[in-house]
């Protein structure tokens, strides 16, 4: 099988990968300094739990936005599964794909596996919303070539400066309002509809202005934790992906290996 990781700001996904199948999948807190042996003691419990050992894994393909936490997932791969890591974007697993902005080697890993997947699932033009701890909005064209997109502060982050920033505003959850009022009778009624509904708004806004500008139909695909959430309460998504980013991942690595 394979082993895929996704080292994002805010966590690392592992997930073991076979005939595009996902199989299995674990996330830890992104931190720079964690050591390989710490991440092997991690996973080597978790992959038992679930039935497997590191014999299991044949390669291991990593995608990171997070620079300084790839020294460690490569000494993981080489020490604890006998396999060189394959970084992806880097040779043998260049993308692939066209990178048609002004900065392609400013684009993230993460949003360029997404483009991969989503062009691989869905035929034609397409606005792929990936909720992290930033929240992005892609296109993808017909061809499969990035275009571009935006870059919005995700919807925790925005939360914990509201919370930071003003001294007497609770912590509350990411959740949507109890009913569809839009008008808050508490303090905390208000934060959920100006969180929650504020950013179903954005969205909403952001996408409608996409596709004016883009002038042909697009689908739009939404991944990432909270796109189940939000897909109810919104009819915007054509499609929701939940793990776009390892599957882009796992079709790298295909066209890697030939």
């Amino acid at each position: 099988m394979l082993l895929a990781i996704d080292a994002g700001n805010t966590n690392v996904v592992f997930a073991l990968v076979k005939d595009r199948e996902i199989r299995a999948r674990w996330r830890i807190a992104t931190d720079p300094r964690r050591t390989a042996d710490e991440y092997a003691v991690w996973l080597h419990q978790l992959l038992a739990l679930e039935g497997y050992d590191s014999t299991d894994i044949a390669d291991v393909i990593v995608a990171t936005v997070v620079p300084k936490a790839l020294h460690n997932l490569e000494v993981l791969a080489s020490k604890y599964f006998g396999a060189k890591a394959i970084i992806a974007g880097e040779a043998p697993a260049e993308w692939g794909v066209e990178l048609d902005v002004i900065e392609p080697n400013t684009v993230g890993a993460d949003r360029v596996l997404d483009a991969i997947a989503a062009h691989a699932l869905h035929p034609g033009d397409l606005i792929v919303i990936d909720f992290g701890t930033a929240t992005t909005f892609d296109v993808v064209d017909y061809s499969g070539a990035y275009k571009g997109g935006i870059i919005a502060p995700g919807i925790n982050l925005s939360l914990e400066a509201l919370v930071t920033a003003a001294a007497k505003l609770p912590r509350i959850a990411i959740e949507a309002p109890e009913d569809q009022s839009v008008i808050g009778r508490t303090t905390e009624d208000q934060m959920h509809i100006g969180i929650f509904w504020g950013y179903v708004a954005m969205i909403e806004g952001l996408v409608a202005r996409m596709k004016a500008e883009i002038g042909r139909p697009v689908k739009v695909i939404s991944t990432g934790g909270l796109a189940v959430l939000f897909d109810k309460h919104t009819e915007i998504f054509d499609a929701v992906e939940p793990d776009l980013t390892i599957q882009g991942l796992g079709l790298l690595y295909e066209r890697t290996r030939g």
